[in-house]
């Protein structure tokens, strides 16, 4: 939709300080001629940063349980009584999973004894039943305990007696599951303890030790569902994935490869991740894909397109042929029927019906890191392929930037655009969609708030921030007819194992430790209060500090609103035929954020009522949705 020129005026003045204050303002809803607007407009961008999905959303808790990636050491591991631990890979757990934990007992020793994992700093324990998953490897008869503890305490909270009969040639594969009381905090390990005497002077090997709390709708390694529940209130309606940055590799070789990411667990390598850590590919494409499923969202499925981080080159020309050909395996895994090669793999995986891929993404930001001027050619070269075969699918550029871009993008493609930036920026850029050709669709596809606005580095978004993205997202949906998707990023980090901030949500080993950003409250009163045709507004008053947005869906109507600004706007909604619902309202100081288990800020929700005329008042830096009917 098109703002009259005295709005873009308005803009104009806010950029150089000059706008006076709004004390008030009326808005009067057009019930005609609205534009349609995106069903899939709020959405989620995920990947494995900031050990948002191992340690993060997915559910296995222990870390370095396969010793992947380029050097992991006995990061996580210690000995629990006289014992000895190694990396022993001479005795693999299988031909990708190429080393296993080795616990040498001296002779003469007695008691239980064993190793411990100390997780993801940390592993939380709740009142809850947990399931864990081991190999073992070696001569041993008798009982084996399963426990968690607390690391500084040694109180035990949860202990399971399971009886083990191992052989030297081959891994014994065990599963415990045992109930837990709570612990107050996160500093607790997980054991595995064995009486010495049976192995006294000999060793025994464990192999990709697994401990899950309950997951998402039950599911076998899927996500943590207390995560999964957290997030699925923001009621996201597309995922994007597996990156990001982390889909590039430092070198071709590094890149994240479908085909590592599915079957047995035991059969994936895993990587070293982009984001300084090891990846154990457990959440996988298949993984993605069923997120997907569970949470009614659709799969945007970024796939890569040459372009490497870290210096390690970019593939172009005939050299890309063979990266092409993997992602048509890939999109024959995902769609293919079981009559082919790879569709019945997915089969022999446990999924015989194809995924419902609508969307695909080539490469990511391929304006930077020096690919722009390779990306054409490299986009056409995927794009030919894939729409021969699969002429359904969307497909999107991963760039907006027209000198990164074929000169004639052909029809039907979206093209992506990322956004970081101080909150002043984003509000100047809540016009960006307004005069901008209809003719390709748009995905924001990373957006939020980094740095004050005196360039200071964010590192837990605040509510001038957050309420700077309201502003642009009020102007993303006003222009939904043409962005299609957007998505915050990153999504989840564990806290003290970040990589990069701020991000919208966040946990750590602490029970009740799940901490929605202010950025978090403002996703999810958007998001959650969707119409499906955004409405003219006729207000009395100019945009900024206040800016608002309005739509419908049959009878409900929405009005969005923002208040950039220090003072309380007072305002007046009008919607002719309308006479109660409800109003939800964040608010709080300029500079506040929700801290690691300290949420100050969250979404407050009041009933109310008019003939048509509904007033209330939007705090200072306020963030407001009212849904009427």
């Amino acid at each position: 939709m098109k703002i009259l020129n005295k709005w873009l005026i308005s803009l104009a003045l806010i950029a150089s300080g000059l706008s006076p204050l709004v004390s008030s303002a009326t808005l009067t809803v057009s019930k005609t001629n609205g534009n349609a607007s995106s069903p899939l407009l709020y959405g989620i961008m995920f990947e494995d940063i900031n050990h948002s999905g191992d340690g993060g959303f997915h559910g296995q808790l222990l870390q370095n349980n396969g010793f992947q990636g380029t050097d992991p050491g006995l990061t996580a591991y210690a000995a629990v009584g006289k014992v000895t631990i190694s990396q022993d890979k001479s005795n693999p757990v299988s031909s990708t999973i190429t080393s296993s934990l080795k616990v040498a007992v001296p002779s003469g020793t007695t008691g239980m004894v064993g190793f411990s994992s100390a997780g993801y700093d940390g592993v939380p324990v709740l009142a809850q039943e947990y399931v864990s998953y081991f190999y073992v490897k070696g001569l041993y008869s008798g009982t084996m305990e399963v426990q968690l503890v607390g690391s500084s305490s040694g109180k035990v909270y949860a202990s399971k007696s399971v009886t083990i009969s191992s052989i030297t040639s081959a891994f014994t594969y065990i599963t415990v599951n045992l109930q837990s009381e709570a612990s107050p905090d996160g500093n607790n390990q997980f054991q595995i303890l064995f009486d010495a005497s049976k192995v006294h002077g000999s060793s025994l090997s464990f192999g990709l030790p697994q401990l899950f709390p309950p997951t998402y709708h039950g599911r076998y390694n899927r996500l943590r569902d207390d995560a999964a529940r957290f997030l699925a209130e923001i009621e996201p309606s597309f995922l994007r994935f597996p990156g990001g940055n982390n889909l590039e590799g430092a070198s071709p070789a590094d890149r994240w490869k479908w085909n590592n990411t599915i079957g047995p667990v035991a059969n994936r390598p895993g990587r070293q991740g982009d984001w300084t850590y090891p990846n154990t590919d457990a959440l996988g494409l298949d993984e993605y894909l069923q997120w997907c499923e569970d949470m009614g969202m659709t799969p945007v499925l970024a796939v890569w397109s040459g372009l490497t981080l870290g210096g390690g080159g970019i593939v172009t020309g005939n050299a890309l042929e063979p990266y092409v050909e993997e992602v048509l395996n890939e999109l024959e895994y995902v769609l293919g029927s079981t009559n082919t090669k790879y569709g019945a793999l997915r089969a022999k995986n446990g999924y015989p019906n194809p995924w419902p891929v609508q969307h695909i993404e080539v490469g990511n930001e391929d304006n930077l890191g020096g690919g722009c001027g390779s990306y054409a050619a490299r986009f056409t070269k995927i794009y030919d392929a894939v729409h021969a075969q699969y002429p359904k699918l969307t497909v999107i550029a991963s760039t907006t930037s027209k000198s990164c871009l074929p000169a004639t993008l052909p029809e039907g493609v979206w093209t992506d655009i990322h956004h970081y930036l101080k909150p002043d920026s984003f509000v100047s850029l809540f016009n960006e969609w307004d005069n901008w050709s209809r003719t390709h669709p748009i995905f924001v596809g990373e957006y939020a708030s980094t740095h004050s606005n005196t360039g200071a580095k964010t590192h837990y978004t605040n509510m001038q921030g957050s309420c700077g993205e309201a502003v642009y997202m009020i102007g993303l949906e006003r222009n939904s007819d043409i962005v299609k998707m957007a998505s915050y990023a990153p999504l989840m980090e564990h806290f003290n194992m970040d990589d990069w901030s701020p991000n919208l949500m966040g946990l750590d080993s602490t029970p009740g430790s799940l901490t929605g950003s202010t950025s978090y409250y403002v996703q999810k009163m958007f998001s959650t209060n969707r119409g499906t045709t955004v409405l003219p507004v006729n207000s009395d008053n100019k945009f900024g500090p206040l800016y608002w947005v309005a739509s419908n869906n049959g009878s409900t109507y929405y009005v969005k609103l923002a208040n950039y600004g220090g003072s309380s706007e007072s305002v007046t909604v009008k919607i002719a035929d309308t006479t109660s619902g409800q109003l939800q309202m964040l608010s709080g100081g300029e500079e506040t954020s929700n801290l690691p288990n300290n949420v100050s800020i969250t979404t407050q929700t009041s009933s109310i009522s008019g003939h048509g005329s509904f007033n209330f008042d939007v705090p200072a830096w306020g963030v407001a949705v009212l849904a009427v009917s």
